[in-house]
């Protein structure tokens, strides 16, 4: 009795759940008449079910939501002009002050019916939003997916949360089912068609795929969700192609509102924030020894009182996900427009898309420079030359990236700081930065030196040169007296002189600048005073070999 009690009580009156997947984006094509990836998703063609989400800002004032305005105040002004640009606009250049994200939503897929492996009977959930962000002078486009339900099991909301968000199976089960993922997913119209579904259990395709490509495969439910995107390693064609940057199972956010979340016991929330997926009740998903100090590494209990009668709001983080747990009882916890919900779906979620959004860029960039270091081909001139052009470029990719995107703290609110400090330390994005700053440095170091080294040789070159010269220009102009006095003589007998003279002055520039390298080599033994005229006289000869003998190279 007490069990099915306590089963009765863990049930969650409305579920929230906001996937965000990072992507890659390739570079456009050479011949693409596409200037930046977005521009694509601009274009109202029938295969383009996107549209560009005009911010509440460029409405009528008089509709700017109060809910908008909380999430705009929570956080600092260098942060505002990020995710919402500021107003005005300067002469000549009528794009300034607009804010560098583009944000694009598709309103034909109205719901997700999920199919799990313990259960005949799906589950339905409506589709809030399907946008994708887009980030200006960065590679990386973030798909966000918000689903919403009512009156679930725990055990479903857990399930949901650890199967949902997989982009492809790691493993199939014995039934041939795609291991940790949902029996079937289905995206369904408005009017209850099905869009697409998924096909984990397409052993075969994924085996294949990795074969031709050594790329992952993606899902097809999801492939259908980004299109017309097309993934970079795969037939398809587009001209705005994307590929995996991170693990296969994608961030997420949840919201639970409970009938009673003091029900909920340490296994619970550690199952909810580590997406663990359901166990029996009162059970650890882990080890008490690998959940020593859970607390205090992945709650933050500021407003969380259990032993109360109101035990307000538990907040936990562990990077991957983020989870809000309260009671639907309490009316602020529940408010859509000035409670704890809106905030879910808007401050909280961007306290999550901006650290996910940091790391995503990074690793973009990691890999980047590793793409560069494995063209380059060292005997090869234009692969040297294009290798060069390429650290410049991520270079300043990654100074843009510095001043506009990277930010230390976001806002002055105790419980945003917090909770942003918390996810950025357990996604390690401060040390991913400083290691990619490091070898950037390190890459642009090396090409400064590089230059240097090719300038130093040049200047010794042209030294040798100035030297030669200066030997003929002395010996045939000493006190300005000419060995040759043909002034008086017919023009053409004087351009015939001039023709010899500039061949000869061309022959001996050229063969100076041939054996430059070794006449620098027998100027320097010259001024060596500890060398012995034999020695000297033999870097002499070697300037007219043809080859250097062995100790003189």
């Amino acid at each position: 009795m007490n069990v099915t009690t306590k089963e009765r009580e863990q049930r969650v009156c409305h579920f929230r759940q906001i996937l965000l997947w990072p992507l890659q984006l390739m570079p456009l094509p050479e011949d693409c008449t596409l200037q930046h990836h977005y521009q694509l998703l601009v274009q109202e063609t029938a295969d383009n079910p996107w549209r560009e989400l005009a911010d509440e800002f460029s409405g009528d004032p008089e509709q700017f939501h109060e809910r908008h305005y909380s999430e705009f105040v929570t956080f600092l002004p260098y942060v505002q002009r990020f995710l919402y640009g500021e107003g005005g606009s300067e002469e000549g250049n009528p794009h300034y002050g607009e804010s560098p994200i583009r944000i694009f939503r598709r309103q034909d897929v109205a719901k997700v019916r999920m199919t799990f492996k313990e259960s005949k009977t799906p589950l339905l959930f409506d589709i809030v939003h399907l946008d994708l962000y887009f980030f200006y002078d960065i590679d990386v486009v973030i798909l966000a997916v918000e689903i919403a339900a009512d009156n679930l099991e725990l055990k479903q909301v857990q399930d949901t949360l650890y199967r949902f968000g997989r982009a492809y199976p790691p493993y199939w089960d014995e039934d041939g089912s795609g291991g940790h993922c949902l029996k079937l997913a289905e995206w369904l119209a408005p009017d209850g068609r099905v869009l697409a579904a998924s096909d984990y259990e397409k052993r075969s395709k994924y085996l294949s795929f990795v074969s031709r490509f050594r790329a992952p495969c993606i899902a097809s439910h999801w492939e259908f969700l980004l299109r017309p995107l097309v993934l970079h390693h795969s037939d398809a064609d587009g001209l705005v192609r994307y590929r995996q940057i991170e693990y296969h199972r994608m961030p997420l956010l949840a919201y639970l509102a409970m009938d009673d979340p003091r029900t909920l016991s340490r296994g619970d929330f550690a199952r909810l924030v580590l997406v663990s997926g359901p166990g029996k009740s009162g059970s650890l998903p882990y080890s008490d020894q690998h959940l020593e100090g859970f607390e205090a590494h992945f709650c933050y209990d500021r407003y969380w009182h259990p032993e109360t009668e109101q035990p307000g709001t538990r907040l936990l983080s562990c990077g991957h996900a983020f989870v809000m747990v309260g009671s639907a009882r309490e009316p602020y916890f529940t408010g859509l427009e000035n409670g704890l919900l809106g905030q879910f779906r808007h401050q909280f979620f961007l306290l999550s898309l901006i650290p996910h959004f940091h790391k995503a860029a990074l690793l973009m960039l990691s890999d980047c420079l590793v793409t560069a270091l494995n063209r380059l081909e060292i005997g090869n001139a234009e692969s040297v030359k294009r290798f060069k052009r390429a650290i410049r470029e991520i270079l300043e990719v990654f100074l843009r990236f510095t001043h506009r995107y990277w930010f230390y703290e976001i806002s002055d609110q105790a419980q945003a700081r917090a909770l942003f400090s918390m996810t950025r330390e357990h996604l390690g994005t401060e040390r991913v930065y400083n290691e990619l700053r490091e070898e950037i440095q390190d890459m642009s170091q090396y090409l400064d030196s590089d230059s240097l080294r090719r300038q130093a040789n040049t200047v010794v070159r042209l030294t040798v040169v100035t030297t030669a010269g200066l030997i003929a220009t002395i010996s045939t102009g000493f006190l300005g007296m000419n060995l040759i006095d043909a002034a008086q003589d017919p023009l053409s007998d004087r351009l015939i002189f001039f023709a010899l003279v500039f061949v000869l002055s061309a022959l001996l520039t050229g063969f100076a600048i041939v054996r430059s390298k070794r006449l620098s080599d027998f100027l320097e033994a010259l001024s060596d005073e500890r060398l012995s005229q034999r020695e000297k006289l033999a870097t002499l000869v070697a300037v007219w070999r043809k080859k250097l003998p062995t100790g003189l190279r």
